[in-house]
Formats: structure tokens, sequence, C-alpha cells
């Protein structure tokens, strides 16, 4: 897909890492998906900026003294952060970040939706988020997972003005996506009774490859784990695995049913 400028409102803009090894998380992810780095930026927390091909996919920054470490993070796109967190705390969110202006590049908030799972925010200054989509090495695909399927769809729905479209409604598969005119942005899976004991509702970060395969080898020689193998499904052949310091997300390639796109 071609570079963006700017995601819609209330599609995914941004993804974020706390990482507790920042110098060995920042070889990791630079090494597996072909990233460069920025120097870490003082003024900012020593936060970092990643890169494909000079265009900005991603950061990271040093877990916080009690914050959750090792933690991939999903920013929604709002056109004013603070009404955006008073709406969302109106209707059942609880906020843990309030919002924050971030100097020039815009302001952020983070809040834990009804049903627990954590998203932040993001209203764009001069950081319009990450510029590429469904390229090797960039973010592929958004999903909350989620135990209250019909509570977060209404939750979204009124707080960041979603427009949605229903995949598959069966006790096997309950998946809504959401739609930005005739795209696709993020989805939404009942996750009710999936989970894992002790895994809590959450938004997963999908990052396209070029060889699902073939990322899981590099990844597994860079000291990462696979939790889930490579699956051929409709929308490609996907894999769940986390970094070598435990944060989790997924790989998403082509296969058969979905070729790469030419």
């Amino acid at each position: 897909m071609p570079a963006r400028d700017s995601a819609p409102l209330g599609a995914p803009c941004w993804i974020d890492l706390a990482m507790s090894d920042p110098a060995g998380g920042r070889a990791f992810y630079t090494e597996l998906f072909g990233w460069t780095a920025d120097e870490p930026n003082a003024e900012f927390g020593d936060y970092v900026n990643y890169y494909r091909n000079g265009v900005r996919i991603a950061g990271s920054m040093p877990a916080q003294p009690g914050g959750i470490p090792n933690v991939w993070s999903t920013y929604l796109a709002v056109s004013d952060a603070a009404k955006t967190l008073e709406v969302a705390s109106a209707n059942g969110a609880q906020i843990y970040v309030p919002a924050m202006q971030v100097g020039d590049l815009g302001a952020m908030g983070v809040l834990a939706d009804p049903g627990g799972a954590v998203i932040g925010i993001w209203q764009p200054g001069v950081h319009t988020g990450f510029g590429l989509v469904g390229e090797h090495g960039a973010p592929g695909w958004f999903e909350l997972l989620a135990q209250d399927y019909a509570g977060s769809l209404d939750f979204y729905r009124t707080v960041f003005g979603w427009d949605t479209e229903p995949m598959g409604d069966t006790d096997e598969f309950r998946y809504t996506v959401v739609k930005h005119g005739k795209d696709q942005v993020a989805g939404v899976m009942d996750a009710a009774g999936f989970l894992p004991d002790g895994v809590p509702p959450h938004w997963s970060v999908y990052f396209a490859v070029d060889d699902t395969d073939a990322s899981i080898t590099k990844l597994q020689q860079l000291g990462g784990t696979v939790t889930e193998p490579a699956t051929d499904t409709p929308y490609g052949r996907m894999a769940s695995v986390t970094d070598p310091f435990g944060a989790r997300f997924k790989l998403i390639g082509p296969n058969d049913q979905m070729p790469a796109n030419n």
C-alpha cells in the first residue's frame, strides 16, 4: 500500500511499546523488520521512533516504574483528546492517562474501555501517526479481543464514531470489522471463552510480512517465541509470537487465499 498522510478519525493511527530492555528491544525489532531507529529523545522520556524505508512506523520507550512493561499499545485517531476522554469516561471507561500535550507533535491519552481493554488516543499535530500499512514490517491489522462483545461495540461506536459491519455471528466465530468508506481499518472478535486464563481483553497488533514462516524463523533466531503456530486463514497466513522480553504481537503474510499485493 502507498504511504498515507493520516488515519481516519476513530481508526488506529499509531503503535508503541514500553520496553523493559530498551537496547535489546531496539536491536530485536530493527533486525526482525528491517527498521531504522532514531536515537532516544531525552526531551520525551527517551522515546524512540522507528522507520521503514524512511517512513515512520512505530515507537518505543523505556518501561516506567510501576507501569506494565513489554506491551504493544494501539492508539486511535481523535480530533479532540480531552473531549474524547470525557465522553469515554461518561460511557464507562477508566482513564489511565488524562489528555496530555506532547510538544507540537499532538496530544495523547490512555483509557481502559468498559471491558478492560487498554487503548490509547492520539490527536495529531505535526506527528500524524504511522505512514505505511500492509507492507513488510509495517502494521497490517488491529484487533480487539473482547469479553463483552456487544458492549464493546456499543462503546466504540459511541465514543469513536465507528461504522461497523459484522463478518460472522456464530458461537464459533463472532467478528465485526470497523470501516472507513470501503476500507476496513480494524476488527473486534468475540473472545469470551477463548482467551487463555489470566489474559485480559486487549488490543492486538499484527505486523505484515512478506513470508510468515521465514519471519518466524528469523524471530526465533533472535530469541523470540511462537505462541500460536502459523496457520492459513482466508485473510492470510497468521502466527502469534512474543519478542524475547514477552511482548505479544502477531504476524500476517500472504498465502494462496490472500496473495500478496503486486
